[in-house]
């Protein structure tokens, strides 16, 4: 997910993308964990996703603003 599509999206949306996108990397931990998953780069990715959703809910919340 680009920051582009972060921005187009409602906040009912980015919160519901955050929600999935915890439960995914929930499961992929515990497949790594497990069995040894070879796509670590997936792991990353997602977290950047939520990372990315999470910083345009709080730029829109009003917290982000710069100084």
């Amino acid at each position: 997910m680009a920051v582009k599509n972060a921005q187009q999206k409602s906040e009912k949306e980015l919160i519901k993308l955050v929600r999935e996108k915890r439960e995914e990397l929930r499961s992929l931990r515990f497949q790594a964990a497990g069995s040894g998953m070879r796509d670590v780069k997936s792991i990353r990715n997602i977290k950047k996703e939520i990372a990315q959703a999470l910083t345009e809910l709080s730029l829109r919340a009003g917290n982000g603003e710069s100084k």
